[in-house]
């Protein structure tokens, strides 16, 4: 079997405590079948952090973008497409809207999503993209930039079945993280059972939101193990299929060929 996080921040995870080091974490990984992963960088400097901590591992790619709440600077928008143009990165972000930590940086994220888009259309390669209290503004920029010319997803999906919807008609993938296990979490179940299976994909999202059984700890990649087993119940399949299904979306998306992820 084998199952793909696609979206970690390898840079966030905890290696005084909880890891000996990045090899480490991908045989915790790997002894739970999570045998590739895509390394998710924040900013510039993270980018140029994850690269070096990654270095020629076959089995992490790369992504590179600026958060949405990391607008308060500008960034050089050349380096970026310099940087985002390297074969490694299959993806640009995360990039996105947040107004529930950020109203005052508004106009800077919106400019920086649409750079992302446009990027992302010159490259031909997808985008990843974080949502929060601005579900209007970002189903509205992803159709004026047209970003069914680079397709993408929506990482760690906390919308409803609606908004879904209107993604899957952009032709977006739909990634859900650990919140799925949450008790609280029935609109996310939701939207997960009106999903068709062959736009889902599964991520952690690490350090962050470890799901259940692991609430409270640092997420980290094994853990996806636990969100495709859930997701595999709340779809009516077993665990092999949605581990399946899963990785040839994250394969068709990221034009990843299937010889790197065990096909």
């Amino acid at each position: 079997m084998f199952i793909v996080d696609s979206h970690c921040h390898l840079d966030g995870l905890d290696y005084e405590t909880q890891h000996r080091d990045l090899d480490d974490v991908i045989a915790k990984a790997a002894a739970r079948d999570v045998k590739f992963m895509l390394a998710i960088a924040t900013t510039l400097p993270d980018y140029y952090k994850i690269k070096q901590l990654v270095g020629d591992r076959d089995n992490i790619a790369l992504a590179c973008g600026v958060h949405p709440l990391n607008q308060e600077t500008p960034y050089d928008v050349e380096e970026f497409r310099r940087l985002a143009a390297e074969e490694q990165v299959i993806a640009l972000g995360e990039t996105g809207l947040d107004y529930f930590y950020q109203q005052e940086t508004k106009a800077q994220q919106q400019a920086s999503f649409r750079e992302h888009i446009r990027t992302g259309i010159a490259l031909n390669k997808p985008i990843i993209v974080h949502t929060r209290d601005a579900r209007e503004d970002t189903l509205a920029i992803l159709r004026e930039e047209q970003v069914e010319r680079c397709g993408g997803v929506l990482h760690c999906f906390t919308e409803d079945k609606e908004t879904a919807a209107q993604l899957l008609d952009l032709g977006f993938y739909i990634s859900f993280s650990g919140i799925v296990t949450f008790r609280n979490a029935e609109q996310i179940r939701e939207a997960a059972r009106y999903v068709p299976l062959e736009r889902i994909l599964v991520e952690t999202d690490s350090p962050y939101l470890a799901p259940v059984p692991h609430r409270g700890k640092e997420n980290q990649p094994a853990f996806t193990r636990d969100v495709a087993e859930y997701m595999a119940v709340v779809k009516g399949v077993d665990l092999e299929t949605l581990a399946a299904a899963t990785t040839e979306n994250f394969s068709r998306l990221f034009k990843v060929p299937m010889s790197r992820l065990g096909g």
